[in-house]
């Protein structure tokens, strides 16, 4: 216990973060770090940021479906988040004649919220530190016992803090696992779209745009959490109520000024800020270009659809969205991991370490079992992302994959029914979201990718020999000619032989459909082979990221150091400023409507309005959202927060504690913030909530939701 303790006062009492790098855990604020938030203008006690006994700023910040953050800004629980967040939702709830995700939606009355099916909020109750139960539970263990270990005492620690109450338990390790948390959760269900701007609005400059400033993008979207007539969680139904918040966040239309305080708060999915060398060359040789090159074909012939049929546009809409947004993440994270030569710093680090560890036994060998560990799984790494990318990349090929359930409970005698009706299920949302034209393009186009890109020993044994009696393996037109045949003759598409399969289901059949057949000729050959040596390969580099960081800390105790990022609640903060990326070029820290103008362009796929805009913005109509400094509507500003994947929909605090900006996105020029934050280029993009009030009010006409905020001026 007081090992524990000692480590939890030496992660906290540390010197503070160059610039405003630090994704900090809001529960742990060292005195230190609060002083400076408080020196570049917080006015907030500690405990109204956060508190256990009390309402505070953490009860107003939610999980907005697993993957987002949102904000609760009225005493009767509405949301904001991202429209990104929101899309899929949005897209669900939207069909050609009423197209809220082309022409948006505003309900005029709580009568008219529209429910949203599989959608779901996480609030935080506590937190609490486990890592003494933890690392009882872990003593003695072996090395190929840690896991199985780790997860028991994760499941008794959850159920101890849980049962009875209602409430769900994450235990997260922190600092490569030299310290457990259990986070705490209330989770609510019967979440409804209130709002969202059309798609010209919440996706202005689409690909084109995502990842850069400036930035005139609308991205965000309104929901509202009912729970039960007693203010629990409940399942949807006509009888629940609006939620009493705990906490929500005033809104302020005061505007911002260069170098204003800053605050976000949120869920940061994930960082590797303690990556190695060996990682960072991993992910730029080998992983980030492989995805990159996969989902360019994905998106090619998915785009190719969406642009001919608006139906296929809403279709395939959320899909699309999401593999896009990483692709190009992905490319310029490579691009920025090399300009800023963060390998070589990364070596300089560790050469460092390895000086330092020299004569201490826990530590001296840690770089040679990391390059033995790299050396040994380097050779199979792109196979493992050609699987995910591009074998399962085709909606046909994952769904097929999935069939493996069916042929495990025939083989090995199991719950064969519930298998069968559990893909009867799957297969109807799938032929939904199916869009087969670009679908077929897919997967003839990822099959060659994998033949001519994977060394041919690690390819599936027959399978490629197979295809010769299509034409030759070399030739692009024996894929699609094959391609075709999967998509004619397999039963997922034919209702009549998916019917007689339910009916009688047997592995034969299975196994000779030309979907399956494909799809786990490459997981079975990848799963027998190769994912053991990557489950050896993340067991090992676990354990050394825990002794690199452990004698990291021990080497540097007073060196700045938060934990990476691991989707638990964080906040960081900055200030409102601008930046110049490159020699000659300076950006301002606000975008405004005048530049949605003069991007414009009519009926374009990205940068087209929805009516009534254009005269809107031409007419100078921004009431009292207007900025009186530049006598415009102010669309997006930029802070130096430190942020990630998860953040979106993250509020944007000024000192006073109110809600200034949406986040939704990072800049190009810092791409590499994953593993490297960049203190001089970082930037957090947000859309200004003058802009989201004068969508919904003025553009939008839902003065009602206007009136349920608490709107400071």
């Amino acid at each position: 216990m007081k090992k524990n303790l000692f480590l939890l006062l030496l992660l906290l009492s540390v010197k503070l973060a160059k610039a405003d790098e630090g994704m900090w855990l809001p529960y742990l604020l060292g005195p230190q770090v609060y002083a400076d938030m408080v020196k570049k203008g917080l006015k907030l006690t500690k405990e109204q940021l956060y508190s256990i006994n009390k309402s505070s700023m953490k009860d107003a910040i939610i999980i907005f479906n697993g993957g987002c953050t949102g904000e609760i800004v009225s005493s009767e629980g509405l949301i904001f988040t991202n429209h990104h967040c929101g899309y899929g939702a949005i897209a669900a709830a939207s069909s050609v004649t009423n197209n809220y995700l082309k022409d948006g939606f505003y309900a005029r009355s709580k009568q008219e919220e529209i429910p949203s099916k599989n959608m779901f909020v996480q609030f935080l109750v506590r937190v609490e530190d486990v890592t003494a139960k933890v690392d009882s539970a872990l003593q003695g263990a072996a090395a190929n016992e840690r896991n199985a270990k780790l997860q028991a005492a994760y499941g008794n620690i959850i159920k101890a803090a849980t049962d009875g109450t209602g409430y769900e338990g994450r235990v997260v390790p922190m600092y490569a696992g030299n310290q457990y948390i259990l986070f705490i959760y209330e989770r609510f269900t019967d979440i409804r779209l209130v709002g969202t701007p059309p798609e010209s609005i919440g996706k202005f400059g689409g690909d084109t745009d995502n990842w850069e400033w400036p930035r005139h993008t609308g991205d965000f979207s309104v929901f509202r959490v009912y729970t039960g007539k007693d203010g629990k969680p409940a399942a949807h139904s006509p009888e629940n109520i609006p939620m009493k918040a705990k906490s929500f966040l005033p809104v302020s239309i005061k505007g911002v000024k260069e170098n204003d305080y800053a605050m976000i708060f949120g869920y940061p999915g994930g960082t590797t800020r303690y990556e190695t060398s060996f990682g960072v060359k991993l992910k730029t040789d080998i992983e980030n270009p492989s995805t990159v090159n996969l989902r360019d074909i994905r998106l090619k012939y998915m785009f190719e659809e969406m642009k001919k049929d608006p139906a296929v546009k809403l279709q395939l809409a959320s899909s699309y969205a999401g593999i896009a947004n990483y692709w190009k993440f992905f490319d310029g994270e490579s691009k920025q991991l090399l300009k800023y030569h963060v390998y070589e710093e990364k070596q300089k680090q560790e050469a460092a370490f390895q000086q330092w560890a020299k004569g201490k036994p826990e530590f001296e060998n840690v770089f040679a079992q990391y390059e033995k560990a790299y050396k040994a799984w380097e050779p199979h790494a792109k196979h493992r992302i050609y699987l995910r990318e591009a074998t399962l990349g085709s909606p046909l090929a994952a769904f097929a994959s999935s069939l493996a359930s069916i042929e495990d409970a025939i083989l090995k005698k199991g719950n064969v029914n519930a298998a069968v009706a559990a893909a009867d299920a799957a297969r109807t949302n799938f032929l939904k979201d199916e869009n087969k034209v670009s679908d077929q393009k897919i997967l003839a186009a990822t099959a060659q990718m994998f033949y001519t890109d994977i060394a041919k020993d690690q390819q599936p044994i027959g399978f490629y020999e197979s295809l010769r009696s299509f034409g030759d393996l070399q030739d692009e037109k024996t894929y699609k000619t094959w391609a075709a045949s999967v998509f004619a003759n397999t039963m997922i598409f034919n209702d009549a032989k998916w019917s007689a399969f339910v009916k009688n289901p047997d592995a034969v059949t299975l196994q000779d459909d030309p979907a399956y057949a494909y799809a786990s000729a490459f997981v079975k050959n990848y799963v027998g082979k190769y994912a053991p040596l990557f489950a050896q390969f993340s067991a090992q580099t676990t354990e050394l990221n825990r002794l690199y960081l452990k004698g990291e800390m021990q080497m540097n105790p007073n060196k700045s150091r938060y934990p990476d990022a691991n989707f638990t609640m964080r906040l960081s903060y900055g200030q409102v400023k601008p930046y110049s990326p490159k020699d000659a070029v300076a950006y301002d820290y606000v975008t405004t409507s005048a530049g949605v103008l003069e991007k414009y362009i009519p009926g374009d796929y990205e940068f087209d309005l929805p009516p009534g805009y254009v005269d809107l913005v031409k007419k100078k109509d921004f009431g009292q959202y207007k900025d009186l400094k530049r006598n415009d509507l102010v669309v997006g500003f930029i802070t130096t927060n430190d942020i990630t994947g998860g953040n979106s929909g993250s509020p944007v605090i000024n000192g006073n504690g109110e809600l200034i900006g949406l986040a939704f996105d990072g800049n190009y020029e810092a791409l590499s913030h994953k593993i490297q934050f960049d203190k001089n280029y970082n930037r957090t993009i947000c859309v200004d909530v003058r802009y989201v009030l004068w969508c919904i009010d003025k553009l939008g006409g839902a003065k009602n939701i206007i009136n349920e905020l608490k709107i400071v001026k």
